[in-house]
């Protein structure tokens, strides 16, 4: 990726949700048009005088003095933000509020609000996430298409449909309000699980593994923990699930390219610096009487990293926490993932009753591991024929060049009869 595209990445969602909040919510284009203009100026003046030593501070600057222009020639043209007020009648007041809301902690708390905008309780989950990962992860609507196997027409009329029911709010959220936080705080780490799970093992037809939604998702949740009410167990639990599972992205694919699978992973390859954020997360986590799903995946995914190897991961403990996760939110995922931990526990024949037991298992006939799951623990009952029509099957439903290679290795196995996995 080009310097100038990890510049927007990084600052562009700062930089929108502040416009917008000097705007109001109902210029969300005039503000995302303001950024755009803003790079395009970089983009020219850069080239001859080279990227200054605070990029970061350059874009905001230039930013903020295009927005000035903007307020200045059409404040009696349209409507701005609500709570700037008679702030925009003179130059005394309008330039310090603008100065105000370009300020480090102004900018934290319009990314926090833009973020609670996006899950609008009237949009889909869905759209929730699309909103995150195009307005505050500055992805462009081809990208956001590729996150979520869509075209490009279909994502970029769910973002538009999405944009017209954030306007009628008339101004971003206030975060300030605890009551009405508490409210929509489930959507928001919603939206960001399902970001993260998007990055970590999504239908990217790209790859497998999808690492910049990982951090933008992580990036995310760091805002809502700095934010002393939205800084809930729950919002800790679903931090510490994901340090966990980053930890693991060194691993997760070899020197070759290849998907690696937990019980394959080299383990010092494992981030321990982010591992220990996550017990420390988790620790936090564990006050009050409420226990969510975040919680029950946090601690599943700790046994997995507390453990030396494969041989040594309590097995037991992890079957238990999936019970607990079914008795919460229950889905044929959970469901599956329960199974193949009791494979380990009990042996590959029980793990194929637990997998033929699985309720509305039709959800999971387009999910090659679901396919691959059946291939491994028939192969290693040592039915191999039988194992390979399974991993044919998964090939069918393969969603990436990494999964495809994962897949055809298995296949490969059950001809010469070797071990899988």
């Amino acid at each position: 990726m080009e310097p100038t595209d990890h510049l927007f990445r990084r600052e562009s969602g700062r930089m929108v949700a502040t416009l917008t909040r000097i705007f109001g919510i109902h210029n969300l284009a005039l503000a995302e048009d303001v950024v755009q203009d803003a790079f395009c100026r970089a983009l020219e003046v850069w080239k001859f005088h080279g990227v200054p030593e605070n990029p970061s501070a350059w874009l905001m600057a230039t930013a903020k003095n295009r927005a000035l222009d903007v307020l200045r020639r059409e404040r009696t043209a349209r409507t701005f933000a609500p709570e700037l007020g008679r702030m925009l009648d003179s130059e005394w007041t309008l330039a310090p509020a603008v100065e105000e809301l370009f300020g480090a902690p102004a900018i934290h708390d319009g990314q926090l609000r833009m973020m609670f905008s996006c899950c609008h309780p009237r949009l889909p989950e869905e759209a929730q996430v699309a909103l995150m990962l195009h307005i505050l992860c500055g992805f462009s609507v081809d990208e956001v298409a590729g996150a979520f196997v869509s075209s490009h027409a279909a994502i970029e009329k769910r973002i538009s449909r999405a944009k017209k029911v954030m306007a009628g709010s008339k101004r971003l959220f206030d975060v300030s309000g605890q009551g009405d936080l508490s409210v929509r705080l489930p959507a928001v780490q919603r939206a960001l699980y399902l970001l993260f799970n998007e990055g970590y093992h999504g239908a990217s037809p790209e790859s497998a593994v999808r690492a910049e939604l990982c951090r933008e998702a992580m990036r995310l949740t760091a805002l809502l923990l700095d934010h002393s009410p939205a800084a809930t167990p729950a919002t800790r639990a679903l931090s510490a699930l994901m340090c966990f599972h980053a930890a693991r992205l060194p691993a997760r694919v070899d020197a070759a390219g290849d998907l690696r699978p937990l019980f394959e992973q080299d383990r010092s390859r494992w981030d321990v610096r982010v591992i220990a954020e996550g017990q420390r997360q988790l620790d936090l986590s564990a006050t009050g009487p409420e226990l969510t799903e975040y919680h029950v995946e946090a601690a599943i995914a700790w046994v997995h990293t507390a453990a030396h190897g494969v041989e040594d991961t309590n097995w037991g403990m992890i079957v238990s926490l999936y019970d607990q996760l079914m008795a919460i939110h229950p889905s044929p995922v959970v469901a599956l993932n329960r199974a193949i931990a009791t494979a380990q526990r009990e042996g590959p024949q029980r793990g194929l009753e637990e997998i033929r037991k699985i309720a509305h298992s039709d959800r999971l006939a387009s999910y090659p591991f679901y396919h691959a799951a059946l291939g491994e623990f028939e192969f290693r009952s040592g039915r191999h024929e039988v194992a390979r029509q399974h991993f044919l099957t998964a090939l069918t439903f393969v969603r990436n060049p990494m999964e495809r290679r994962f897949i055809e290795q298995r296949i490969g196995a059950c001809k010469v009869g070797s071990p899988v996995g």
